[in-house]
């Protein structure tokens, strides 16, 4: 072979080797691509994930929360219902004069009241403080000038609250100024 045969050659072998390299750099910056594709992706996921435990874990607080709230409230059916046979000893106590049957009763009422405080019960303030709708009740209005406008003139009936919720509103008379 002569030297031009072979430059011939050599400048051949040269272009295949050209576009060999220009087909592995194309494949290259194609594999480069996908890999950065995959790279978002696992990113994508892995944010989603994070997402997802976030969402979870404010889950698990939320039921946690609902659940305790739950368990605060779930005699407050009862003690509704208890309620009326307390008002009924007090008022036994303040209509009998039987000193026994006073004493008796006294001592019921009182367990019965250290029970329903000890459960969350509490009596709702009502004579003599404003008139609040979250609280109170009105039955009745009449113009007084012992009171301030809007201020409660009587209790007509007892409220409670069980652990600050309000679970029976006092029953009021409430001034209202003409």
């Amino acid at each position: 072979m002569n030297d031009k045969q072979e430059l011939e050659k050599l400048k051949k072998d040269l272009t295949s080797l050209k576009s060999d390299i220009q087909e592995k750099s194309e494949d290259i910056q194609g594999k480069d691509e996908e890999i950065q594709n995959l790279e978002n992706k696992v990113e994508d996921n892995h944010s989603q994930l994070l997402r997802l435990h976030a969402d979870f874990d404010n889950y698990k607080k939320r039921s946690e929360k609902e659940f305790k709230e739950y368990v605060k409230y779930a005699n407050e059916d009862l003690i509704v219902k208890i309620i009326d046979a307390y008002e009924d000893l007090e008022r036994a106590l303040n209509a009998d004069k039987s000193h026994d049957l006073k004493e008796g009763v006294e001592m019921i009422h009182k367990k019965l009241k250290n029970i329903l405080e000890g459960e969350g019960l509490c009596e709702i303030e009502a004579t003599g403080e404003k008139f609040d709708t979250d609280k109170h009740d009105a039955l009745m209005v009449e113009d007084n000038k012992d009171f301030e406008d809007n201020a409660v003139i009587e209790e007509l009936g007892k409220g409670y609250t069980l652990n600050s919720k309000v679970i029976k509103y006092a029953k009021v008379k409430v001034c209202k100024k003409k």
